[in-house]
């Protein structure tokens, strides 16, 4: 939720950043600034009529005393007369603030947030990683041609062709009874790609715990209440499983779970920053047809992932921002993945970012870079949605409850991490080895090949 301060303190500003997205309606920023206008005129003229009320009813009670005293009641009834017509009026007027308040809030909703100044018109290679090679095999583009990223450099033709996932995988990733039990983009995972998992999801978050965050096992049904203060809704209908019999969603990701563990709060600015980490199964729909670039587990309908979420100050939100980024660089340089960061082009920021970045992990198999996590600086606009407040109780002088800042990340988005350890671990043999830091949490050294 916007700022509708901040957007009456400058229409202009609000109305540049906000057309930068693209798809905004610019009628709809008009319609809120008109209604919230309407709204303010209204709450002074609503108080002057209840004012009235007040006076008419002492008025009242008075002509009462002096009809029983005089047995002339004609003064009496003037006043019921003039309180009745003050009540219609002041009844209209409740009603048309009520009927404003709700399409303002409703016009309110549609509006994104204001993109980051620094948020580019097109997706921005910031760095590149890693070098897209594995022992054994070259995992560089055929042909001699460049790696798509800013800067690189002609390379040698590939000699050997890197298998996929499902090709390394065989059995492990059954996809074939997956559909046959719950429709297309389903899986069983099976044998040891469970371990390596469970291993991937324990080192997350055991790196997550040296770092701050909490670990939270969330709800994955949620009220519309939260995936609306979050901003998916209205924005991603098309991509929620709805439980309509039960009021309820599937979560296409954890963080709407984190987000909203605090609304309705107002939390104690000693107490930030707040850091979690929350590991769940996530659903979208993926609406569409997949490509064949988007087989196996890469697009699926039923994902795990490890996401970390932030409560932080509004003046802390670029630097929380960095932070997290730091984090999934930080947990792909361990993991082995070469990889690139990408930031996300203004009019393909979510309703909620005002800047995001992407990791993108080079797929051999794939001869590209494809996403594999990401992280957004929300600002203020969940906070406000949800309405979670922070409070500075040793303040002087003290100061209202204002709302803080949200970020997400994600940690391990777990199938399309094992993709990737899949393909830069493969051997000429079909044998995949997995990287040293997971085996302590159960990862075996070497799967074997596929069978």
């Amino acid at each position: 939720m916007l700022d509708l301060k901040a957007l009456r303190r400058d229409p202009d500003a609000a109305r540049a950043a906000l057309s930068r997205r693209g798809g905004t309606d610019a009628e709809t920023f008009d319609r809120v600034l008109s209604l919230d206008e309407r709204r303010r005129a209204i709450l002074p003229e609503l108080e002057a009529l209840r004012a009235e009320q007040n006076q008419a009813n002492q008025a009242i009670a008075q002509a009462k005393k002096a009809a029983k005293e005089s047995g002339d009641s004609s003064a009496a009834d003037a006043a019921v007369a003039t309180m009745r017509e003050v009540s219609a009026k002041a009844k209209a007027l409740q009603d048309e603030l009520s009927t404003v308040e709700t399409d303002l809030q409703a016009a309110q909703a549609r509006l994104p947030n204001l993109p980051h100044p620094d948020a580019p018109p097109q997706d921005s290679v910031v760095r590149t990683v890693g070098e897209p090679r594995i022992d054994g095999l070259d995992a560089r583009p055929a042909g001699g041609s460049d790696v798509d990223v800013a800067g690189s450099v002609p390379i040698a033709p590939r000699a050997t062709t890197a298998k996929d996932h499902l090709e390394l995988g065989g059995s492990r990733v059954d996809m074939e009874r997956g559909a046959r039990l719950s429709g297309s983009r389903f899986a069983y995972l099976r044998g040891d790609l469970v371990h390596l998992e469970l291993a991937l999801v324990q080192w997350a978050l055991a790196k997550l715990r040296d770092k701050g965050h909490e670990a939270v096992i969330p709800p994955v049904l949620v009220r519309e209440d939260a995936l609306y203060g979050t901003g998916f809704l209205p924005d991603t209908e098309q991509q929620i499983y709805a439980l309509p019999q039960d009021d309820l969603y599937l979560v296409g990701t954890s963080e709407v779970a984190l987000a909203s563990m605090h609304a309705g709060e107002i939390l104690e600015a000693g107490d930030l920053p707040l850091r979690y980490a929350g590991f769940s199964p996530c659903f979208r729909r993926e609406a569409g047809a997949a490509g064949a670039s988007d087989r196996g587990l890469f697009r699926v309908h039923q994902f795990d992932k490890v996401e970390m979420f932030s409560f932080v100050p509004p003046e802390r939100a670029e630097e929380e921002h960095a932070r997290l980024l730091s984090i999934e660089e930080e947990i792909l340089t361990e993991l082995g993945i070469p990889y690139r960061v990408v930031d996300i082009a203004v009019d393909d920021l979510g309703a909620s970012a005002a800047r995001k970045f992407d990791c993108e992990a080079w797929l051999p198999s794939q001869e590209q870079y494809r996403e594999l996590t990401s992280t957004s600086n929300t600002t203020e606009f969940q906070a406000r949605r949800l309405g979670i407040r922070v409070k500075d109780s040793a303040a002087t002088p003290p100061r209202k409850p204002e709302p803080l800042a949200t970020l997400n990340g994600t940690a391990v988005a777990v199938g399309r991490t094992i993709i990737a350890l899949m393909e830069h671990g493969q051997r000429e043999d079909g044998t995949i080895v997995l990287p040293e830091c997971l085996r302590p949490f159960g990862a075996p050294s070497v799967l074997p090949a596929a069978s």
